[in-house]
C-alpha cells in the first residue's frame, strides 16, 4: 500500500482536478501509465505526442510505443511480480532524445496489484550532461596549455635571471599577468579577452596614477583565450620594462599604444604597436639590455603564430607585434 498524503478540497470537482494534475506531469516532463496486475491497460496520462493510440487498436506497450520499446517493456515488467518490486529503464527514442521508465508494482486500495510505470522526459538533462563532459574536456585541455605556458616562462626567466632574487621578481610578475588574463577569459566564458581590457590591467598595477601617460588608439579587438594570455604576458613584459628602464614617467612623454585589426590576402590580421620615447645614455647597458626580451621577441610571437619586432630607434623603444586573427563562429 502507498500511504502519503493526499488532500482535496472536496467542493472541486473531478474535471478541475483533472486539468491541474495533467497540467503539473506536462509541466514536469512527466507522464503516468496505470495497468492491472494481467498488464491491461487501465490509465494513460499526458504522453508525449511521439507516441499515439491507433485508431481502434487496444492500448498496450507494443501498439503504443512500437515493437522495440515495447519488447523491452514488456521485459522489464516481467519481472515484477510484487508490492514493492520496481524497475527502470532509459531508452533512447530518436531524434537525440531520452526517456526514463519507472515501473512499480503497487497495491491499491482494493487490495488489487497494479503495476505503475512513471516516462520522464531525460532529453535536456543528457544534453546538459554531455555540454558538462564537453566543458570538462575544454577545462582540462585549457588548464594543459597554461601549464605548459607557466612552464615555458619559469625556464625563460631562469635562463635570463642573474639571481634567485631577481627569477623570483620577474616569475611572480609574469605569472600574475598571466592570472589577471585568465580571469578576464573567464569572466567572458572562456571567448577570451579584449584588448583593451588586458592594457588596463597592466596599467591599473604599474602606473595607476599615470595611466594618462599611455594613450592607446586603433580597435578593441577581441582575442581568443590564448592570444589573450600572450598578449596580456607581452603588454605586462613592455608595461614593467617602461617603468622600470625607461624615463617616460619622469619627461610626463606619452608612450603611444595601438591596436588594428587588419585585412590581408591571407585572412585578418592583429597589429599591435608600441611606441615609447626612451632616453639613451652613453654606455647605458643596464637599459640597453632591456631590449633583449626573449619573452616578446620569440615566446609571445611564437605562441599566437605571429611575427615582432622589437627595438631602440629615434629615441623611441617601438615593439610591432603582428599575428593572425582566429574568428569566433
Amino acid at each position: 500500500m502507498v500511504h502519503r498524503l493526499t488532500w482535496f478540497e472536496p467542493q472541486r470537482g473531478d474535471e478541475q482536478l483533472r486539468e491541474f494534475f495533467i497540467t503539473a506531469l506536462i509541466d514536469m516532463g512527466a507522464s503516468l501509465i496505470l495497468q492491472d496486475k494481467d498488464g491491461a491497460y487501465v490509465c494513460i496520462t499526458s504522453l508525449p505526442a511521439r507516441w499515439r493510440l491507433p485508431s481502434g487498436a487496444v492500448p498496450s506497450d507494443h501498439t503504443i510505443f512500437g515493437p522495440e520499446i515495447g519488447h523491452k517493456l514488456a521485459e522489464l515488467k516481467s519481472g515484477l511480480v510484487k508490492t514493492g518490486d520496481r524497475a527502470e529503464l532509459e531508452i533512447e527514442a530518436g531524434d537525440d532524445t531520452f526517456f526514463e521508465f519507472r515501473c512499480r508494482m503497487v497495491e491499491m486500495a482494493d487490495h488489487d496489484l497494479h503495476l505503475i510505470t512513471v516516462v520522464i522526459d531525460r532529453t535536456e538533462d543528457r544534453r546538459r550532461e554531455r555540454l558538462l563532459r564537453a566543458l570538462l574536456r575544454e577545462v582540462s585541455h585549457r588548464s594543459k596549455n597554461l601549464l605548459a605556458i607557466i612552464q615555458s616562462i619559469a625556464s625563460q626567466t631562469a635562463r635570463y635571471s642573474g639571481t634567485l632574487d631577481m627569477f623570483l621578481g620577474k616569475f611572480r610578475g609574469r605569472l600574475h599577468a598571466l592570472s589577471q588574463s585568465q580571469d578576464l577569459i573567464t569572466d567572458s566564458s572562456w571567448r577570451g579577452a579584449y584588448f583593451r581590457d588586458l592594457l588596463k590591467q597592466q596599467l591599473d598595477r604599474y602606473v595607476q596614477d599615470n595611466v594618462d601617460l599611455v594613450r592607446v588608439t586603433g580597435d578593441d579587438v577581441l582575442l581568443t583565450p590564448n592570444a589573450s594570455l600572450h598578449i596580456g604576458l607581452a603588454l605586462h613584459e613592455l608595461v614593467v620594462n617602461a617603468v622600470s628602464h625607461g624615463d617616460f614617467l619622469q619627461r610626463r612623454l606619452p608612450i603611444e599604444v595601438s591596436c588594428r585589426k587588419l585585412e590581408t590576402p591571407a585572412g585578418p590580421v592583429v597589429e599591435i604597436v608600441w611606441s615609447e620615447p626612451f632616453t639613451v645614455r652613453d654606455n647605458d647597458d643596464t637599459k640597453a639590455a632591456r631590449f633583449g626580451s626573449t619573452v616578446l621577441e620569440r615566446v609571445v610571437p611564437s605562441s599566437v603564430n605571429g611575427e615582432a619586432r622589437h627595438e631602440l630607434t629615434n629615441g623611441h623603444v617601438r615593439y610591432e607585434l603582428r599575428f593572425p586573427l582566429e574568428i569566433f563562429d
